[in-house]
């Protein structure tokens, strides 16, 4: 069994001399990740190849699997995103604030590295690379401790960083750069539960998946947290919508990429629009067989009803469902759409108060002042109006690549990157005075 108290104290002794490295060395770290990333790409894909074998043998359902897989594309893409993150602003040693005070003490208040960072995950290998290089650019040490459906690309990822780090000398002394990202290679839960209670060694748990992942890290951490990830995501049509931009922004926020956090899982619509609504999102989705195939509906019994009697064309099937309650508290990851129609915007804000996990919620709207309404009252980390939920993103919101979408409130909410891996501390300057 891996020894994860000597991890973490690895990780806590290389972390007090990342603070030292330069922001032109961390840059050029982040440039030979992202080098070696793709000329391993061959190695990468291997690995990855493996667990998708195995996903399949354990019945993974398609939205997962895309989660999990890797290609070609998408492993430029990947390394795209560490030179981004190479490019973005360096936060560690800025100078938040800064006065002189009457006794001539002069003080500033100056972003720092968090420490060291353990963050939990599921599934999605990029994330094992968007996390290390954020927390290597922020000044943090971080141990990963990915999914057991990934384990195999995350090793390989993990050996490639590592690698670099190895090779690379910016500090003297010499530090073991390596240890600053460090790998949990098991699936032992025991190892997870110990790990969670390394208070001395780490400073913050980010866990990064759906609700049973995180309630887990809530229930066993004694390591303060930054919960991320956890979804139902709602788009709510109300009465005065434009129709076709209201389809055009559910077909996108639903299908885009049904396997992200920030995908719609319940389409509210007001009763009064629910008709000639649901006939044009049928005619829209009748255009792409691959998504109408593919997606199945989850309708209370109005919307069924209005579904059920709409012609379709020719040799289009959609599978349409009554839905149950449990319906509508779920993040499905998957091809599910539940649907529900309202009478007002109170009852919509009011179903999604009680279903949402503070994600991402959204209106589609002509009327000012129901948005509003709906932004100003709705309690979500990112709340939209007349856009696709889908573009709550780290890289979207000009971030660069994403730590993860924090649905809490304290210390960062939504998207966080770089400045959200950061602290500050006091720094005191005196010329000899003493507190009388």
């Amino acid at each position: 069994m891996q020894n994860i108290r000597f991890v973490a104290a690895k990780a806590r002794e290389v972390s007090q001399r990342l603070g030292l490295l330069s922001t032109e060395a961390k840059n050029e770290i982040l440039f030979k990740i992202a080098d070696a990333i793709e000329e391993n790409s061959p190695a990468i894909l291997k690995a990855n190849a493996k667990d998708i074998s195995a996903g399949k043998r354990n019945s993974l359902s398609e939205g997962l699997l895309d989660r999990l897989l890797l290609t070609k594309d998408r492993i430029l893409a990947i390394a795209a995103d560490v030179r981004k993150v190479a490019g973005l602003e360096d936060f560690v040693g800025k100078i938040i604030e800064s006065r002189q005070l009457k006794n001539e003490l002069y003080l500033k208040r100056v972003r720092v590295p968090l420490g060291v960072v353990g963050i939990i995950y599921e599934s999605r290998p990029n994330v094992t690379v968007d996390a290390a290089t954020l927390c290597l650019k922020s000044g943090n040490a971080v141990i990963l401790k990915g999914g057991s459906d990934a384990i195999n690309s995350n090793r390989a990822l993990v050996k490639i960083i590592q690698n670099v780090l190895k090779e690379v000398s910016f500090l003297e002394p010499p530090a073991r750069l390596q240890d600053a990202v460090q790998l949990v290679d098991t699936a032992d839960r025991n190892v997870l539960k110990e790990l969670l209670t390394l208070r001395d060694f780490i400073d913050v748990v980010i866990p990064r998946g759906g609700r049973n992942l995180i309630n887990f890290v809530v229930e066993n951490s004694r390591i303060p947290i930054i919960e991320t990830g956890a979804s139902v995501v709602h788009t709510y049509v109300h009465a005065d919508a434009e129709i076709k931009k209201a389809v055009k922004i559910i077909l996108n926020a639903k299908l885009r990429r049904v396997s992200i956090c920030n995908t719609t899982d319940c389409l509210l619509i007001h009763q009064s629009i629910a008709a000639p609504l649901l006939k044009e999102f049928v005619a829209e989705l009748s255009k792409n067989p691959y998504c109408a195939s593919h997606l199945e509906l989850r309708a209370d019994k109005k919307s069924f009803d209005i579904l059920r009697k709409l012609s379709a064309p020719q040799n289009f099937k959609l599978t349409i469902k009554k839905a149950q309650e449990k319906d509508y508290s779920t993040e499905f990851l998957d091809y599910i759409l539940a649907v529900k129609t309202v009478k007002s915007l109170d009852e919509a804000i009011d179903h999604i108060s009680i279903h949402s996990l503070k994600h991402s919620e959204a209106i589609i709207t002509e009327d000012e002042a129901a948005a509003q309404k709906f932004l100003k009252t709705v309690d979500a980390a990112c709340v939209y109006w007349n856009a696709s939920t889908q573009f709550s993103d780290g890289g979207q919101f000009g971030l660069g690549a994403e730590i993860g979408i924090s649905t809490q409130k304290l210390h960062v909410r939504g998207p966080f990157a770089l400045e959200g891996l950061t602290s500050y501390k006091w720094v005191v300057q005196g010329s000899g005075q003493i507190r009388t």
